[in-house]
Formats: C-alpha cells, sequence, structure tokens
C-alpha cells in the first residue's frame, strides 16, 4: 500500500517556490516515476500550457479551472502531482488524493499583497507532512523578505484593492517586514 504526503513550499514572490517544484519534479521525472504537473488557468503571466518559473525553467502543464478538475487526469498509475501557484485554487480536495497513497507537492504564496494568509493555503499548511518556507531578498533593504509589496503607480497599494492581480516584477516586490508597506491598513491595536 502507498502511503501519501503533502509537502507544501511557501514564501512571498521571488523566494524561489516555482523553481524548487520543478526540482522536485525532475527528480521523479529522473525516477521514472509517473508525475502530473497542474496550475490554475488564471496564471498566465508567462507560457499558457507551462509552469514557468521567473528564471525561465519551464514544464509541461495540465491548467485548471477548479481543484477538483484534477481527478480528471490522476489514475491508479499516478505516483504524485505536483501543483504550482495553488493559492489560486479554491479547496483542499487534494486530500482525497494523499489517502489514495499520492504525493502531492503544492507551491505558492502563503500570505496576500495586504500580508495576510492567502485564501485556501492556512488549511494547506495545517494539513501538510512538509512546510518549506522560503524567503526573498528585500528589494529596499537586502534583509530576508517574506512579504509580498504590490506596487501601483511606483507606490505601495491600498489595502482596498482586489486581492487578485497576476503579475510579476511590474507589480510586485519582495519586501521584508520593516520596509512592507500597506496603504490604508488598519491594525486592531493602533
Amino acid at each position: 500500500m502507498k502511503i501519501g504526503r503533502i509537502e507544501a513550499i511557501v514564501g512571498p514572490m521571488f523566494a524561489g517556490k516555482t523553481e524548487e517544484l520543478l526540482r522536485r519534479l525532475k527528480r521523479m521525472e529522473y525516477a521514472h516515476k509517473n508525475v502530473i504537473l497542474f496550475k490554475p488557468d488564471i496564471d498566465t503571466r508567462y507560457e499558457e500550457s507551462y509552469v514557468v518559473s521567473h528564471n525561465k525553467n519551464k514544464s509541461l502543464c495540465v491548467c485548471l479551472k477548479k481543484s477538483v478538475d484534477m481527478f480528471n487526469y490522476v489514475t491508479d498509475k499516478t505516483d504524485a502531482i505536483f501543483i504550482d501557484e495553488f493559492q489560486f485554487l479554491d479547496d483542499e480536495s487534494f486530500i482525497a488524493l494523499k489517502r489514495r497513497g499520492i504525493r502531492i507537492v503544492l507551491s505558492g504564496l502563503d500570505k496576500d499583497f495586504r500580508g495576510e494568509p492567502f485564501g485556501v493555503m492556512p488549511n494547506v499548511l495545517a494539513l501538510a507532512d512538509e512546510v518549506l518556507k522560503l524567503r526573498a531578498v528585500c528589494v529596499k533593504c537586502g534583509a530576508d523578505a517574506n512579504c509580498t509589496q504590490r506596487i501601483i503607480n511606483n507606490s505601495p497599494a491600498s489595502y482596498n484593492d482586489p486581492i487578485i492581480l497576476v503579475g510579476a516584477t511590474d507589480s510586485y516586490e519582495a519586501r521584508c517586514d520593516a520596509c512592507f508597506e500597506i496603504k490604508d491598513k488598519k491594525y486592531k491595536y493602533e
């Protein structure tokens, strides 16, 4: 009987999450395992049918509208699934795949541009067997960055802006806690 597991790779933009996901995928391919790579169809930054890192490493993938669509591709022969940008998907249906003995490797943002937990990711982190939290480099001071700063017209975005805005260096920067800014955010104890 195969035992499934869930591995989560999280952190801010530009931390190397997709690079790590693709590295783990390649290791499984070298071992001649049956793997499937998914991404949400909302991620159109680089190439529609590929998961592409900011370093331009890429691998062919299946695009999903909803998490449950994975079940249309997974068979009894599937050893592992890999899902990039998981924060854009809608549920934890991958748990059923773990019960079927499949290794699930997910990557995504753990926090949105507001610095708050992103979508389904808090549940993913609670259910994961392994969590790797990566850091980027703060573009302002060079410290370890764990925040994704959204930039609009060369200024930090407002707390009231829409949560989802697909982009890369044109709209986002990695920042440390000290350099991270959100306009119009009200903190409970301030």
